[in-house]
């Protein structure tokens, strides 16, 4: 029998920053943030009362009911999730690929991490039958597979999971007694949302999730670490969050006063952010669009974009020319187009991926200009693919892939 090997060490640790959101901070939260910068201490581990309540009406609104005591926050998602893998027994199973940093979460504790394949039409959830095959391959090298860890709007591949995958690939994981960590930072950023289906594990096995956000990014500035979960409202649900949070607070992992408030207005989601909201997501679609476009042109494989800010592509059919330009794995790829893209390109290793496989993220938040003016412009206009910064930084963008064939 093959053996099943997990993710739990690598050559590679560290990789490019993931590009911001490219936007300006909204001026109402900046007035938030600006009217809380004398609070002299932070939030009590786990969040405060205003905060865990803001983020119970933001699922709540979403058809995931729960109340502030089902939810904790925490100083950025990093240490949300090592909280969650910490407070939780057995091994990781993270779908391939899967966001940079989650396996090196399981790897701080010394958990092993498997990869499981993603089914053809979208990344972010396991192919249901790869999931339990690797299941029982695991049990039967010794292994103890406790959770696995998903995302319905990927990042990095920028795809929506259909609801048929979502619930094949839960039913499956909960059959084997796995317990679920749907991260669903990119659920409010469809980029046709009208066209969309996009449903949470936790509406399908509601005793069987935990689900998290980043607002960092998503919902607030980047630069305000500030990430949520919610737990099933369960006795197991409940235990898990007083481990959680046991855990946060050994690690003094908490939220910082003018970054609560901020994110309590945000959560609460006011007309000037869900506006906000709804300009990004458009702006993001078109320019992402034609990226992807330049992509298929230059004979390369990339999904249609359909959430966040990011897409992940497959330059496997532009081998022989990289080849010849001494590229031959995804960390040459890597920095070879980081070069002439004039943007961090991350190759498909940081994400779980073959390093042999010719797979690279890109970030379309680069793509709106080099200055906050620039990006200002390119939210407010009705044609931005027509503002000669982004056409001409499309205009590299394609040049870059075009030279490769």
């Amino acid at each position: 029998m093959q053996r099943t090997v997990p993710e739990s060490h690598g050559p590679v640790r560290y990789g490019p920053p993931a590009p911001g959101p490219g936007l300006p901070v909204l001026p109402e939260l900046q007035e938030v943030f600006a009217a809380a910068s004398s609070r002299i201490g932070p939030e009590p581990p786990g969040g405060g009362t205003a905060l865990r309540q803001a983020a119970a009406g933001y699922w709540t609104r979403r058809g995931l009911r729960c109340g502030p005591d089902d939810v904790i926050a925490a100083a950025g998602i990093q240490t949300l999730l090592f909280a969650l893998l910490a407070a939780d027994d057995g091994d990781v199973l993270v779908p391939r690929p899967c966001p940079a940093w989650w396996t090196p979460q399981a790897r701080l504790l010394g958990r092993p991490a498997y990869h499981v394949p993603t089914p053809a039409e979208c990344g972010g959830v396991p192919d249901p039958y790869a999931l339990l095959e690797t299941v029982r391959r695991v049990r039967a090298e010794g292994g103890t597979p406790g959770l696995l860890l998903l995302s319905v709007a990927d990042d990095p591949t920028a795809t929506v999971a259909p609801p048929e995958v979502v619930h094949e690939a839960c039913e499956a994981a909960v059959s084997e007694g796995l317990h679920l960590i749907s991260d669903e930072t990119w659920s409010g950023t469809t980029h046709r949302p009208h066209e969309t289906v996009l449903l949470s594990p936790a509406e399908m096995c509601p005793d069987d999730v935990t689900v998290t956000v980043d607002l960092a990014g998503s919902i607030t500035p980047s630069a305000w670490p500030v990430a949520v979960a919610r737990f099933p409202d369960t006795p197991d649900g409940a235990a898990r969050r007083a481990r959680a949070l046991d855990i946060l607070t050994a690690l003094g992992s908490v939220v910082a006063g003018p970054v609560a408030a901020a994110a309590t207005h945000a959560l609460g989601e006011p007309p000037a952010v869900r506006d906000l909201a709804r300009r990004a997501a458009v702006l993001y679609a078109r320019v992402a669009g034609a990226a992807h476009h330049s992509v298929l042109a230059a004979g390369a494989l990339a999904r249609p974009p359909q959430a966040g800010r990011h897409f992940y592509a497959d330059l496997g059919p532009l081998r022989p020319g990289l080849e010849e330009r001494g590229v031959t794995d995804s960390l040459e790829l890597e920095n070879y187009l980081g070069e002439r893209i004039g943007a961090p390109t991350p190759g498909g290793h940081r994400f779980g991926d073959d390093p042999y496989a010719l797979r690279v993220r890109f970030a379309t938040g680069p793509l709106l200009g080099a200055t906050q003016e620039q990006r200002l412009e390119s939210l407010n206009s009705t044609e931005p693919l027509e503002l000669p910064h982004v056409a001409g930084a499309l205009s590299r963008f394609a040049t870059a892939l075009d030279q490769l064939r």
